[in-house]
């Protein structure tokens, strides 16, 4: 089958429109099929967005020392907000309701508190899937081609376990539209690697599906129901979709090249820090660091940031796979 992307498709930055604003380290957004978008909040919560672009902050009731950083979100049945802790010393998967309460889904692992944990996701078997991104403190020490100790986990009515290990700062998953393989994002690794999921949601042997260069630092990862992969770059402020032939096409960019060029560099010599990683150069983009298709067709692409404070969108020719969560609804702070 031929693929329906276009292979001349781009979006320029000015094509992008703000469809939220005043938000706080928006990393992963969710867009639900009511039309309202759910993303992280990086204070500590979750941010909904309304179709008309009003914002909600549901934030966490004060009473812990610990400082929770939401990094990758997922929204279960019940309209909880499950969060991926990407704290300073320990991660885990936890649960916001609408008021704000925090609830412990899982902190531990093989009896060892779990390291900073970057994503989290469903699947249509009820399966709860996690990455930590490296074992390491802290985690700039896995910010080369060098280090590939992060790693993937499921929960299920087995429990708790590592089902691939050995990653190159694992970040997002994703599954393939016909469900036969687990995909995940390598950040400094610079790749994108995939997994064969079995029945029993065990993986088979890591295939290398792309690798990138320069500061194309692979975050996001969605797909569209024809099978191409959507990865939003960080460091590069690329969006590049994986297309099923195999070839990679840049669909948007606003790449600062000199800031992208000192940050490859320190990426190859092993001297990129957190200062670096602060800002992207000139860019509008903010690192973007996720994409959520949404709208009434599935054709609105959502992008989610790092450094900035507003999600922007696009059109898409194509529509992207309809999410496990799409005919959810979030629970909402009281008025």
């Amino acid at each position: 089958m031929t693929y329906q992307l276009p292979r001349d498709f781009q979006i320029k930055f000015e094509d992008l429109r703000i469809v939220a604003d005043g938000l706080t380290r928006p990393e992963c957004v969710l867009a639900l099929s009511n039309g309202r978008l759910v993303a992280a909040n990086g204070s500590g919560g979750y941010s909904v967005i309304e179709s008309n672009g009003k914002v909600r902050h549901v934030m966490l009731k004060a009473g812990s020392d610990r400082k929770y950083v939401p990094n990758g979100i997922a929204l279960v049945p019940s309209g909880h907000v499950l969060f991926a802790d990407l704290g300073a010393q320990a991660g885990g998967i936890f649960s916001i309701d609408g008021s704000g309460n925090l609830a412990t889904v899982h902190d531990t692992l093989n009896g060892e508190p779990i390291p900073p944990s970057n994503f989290v996701v469903n699947d249509r078997e009820g399966r709860l899937w996690f990455t930590v991104s490296t074992r390491l403190q802290p985690r700039t020490k896995a910010w080369s081609h060098d280090i590939a100790d992060g790693y993937v986990a499921v929960v299920d009515s087995k429990g708790v376990r590592i089902v691939a290990d050995g990653i190159g700062y694992a970040n997002e998953v994703a599954f393939s539209p016909d469900g036969q393989w687990v995909y995940v994002n390598e950040t400094y690794n610079q790749r994108t690697s995939r997994y064969p999921l079995r029945a029993d949601a065990s993986l088979g042997p890591k295939e290398v599906v792309a690798s990138y260069e320069g500061a194309d630092f692979p975050d996001g990862l969605t797909f569209d129901t024809h099978g191409g992969a959507w990865v939003t770059c960080i460091g590069s402020n690329r969006l590049i979709v994986l297309r099923p032939d195999g070839l990679q096409q840049t669909v948007l960019e606003d790449t600062d090249t000199e800031y992208a060029q000192i940050l490859a560099q320190k990426l190859r010599t092993k001297t990129l820090t957190q200062v670096d990683m602060s800002t992207a150069g000139r860019t509008r983009l903010g690192n973007i660091s996720s994409l959520a298709f949404g709208g009434p067709s599935l054709k609105t692409a959502y992008l989610g940031c790092l450094l900035g404070t507003c999600i922007r969108a696009f059109d898409s020719p194509v529509p992207g796979m309809k999410p496990i969560h799409w005919d959810r609804d979030v629970l909402l702070p009281a008025s």
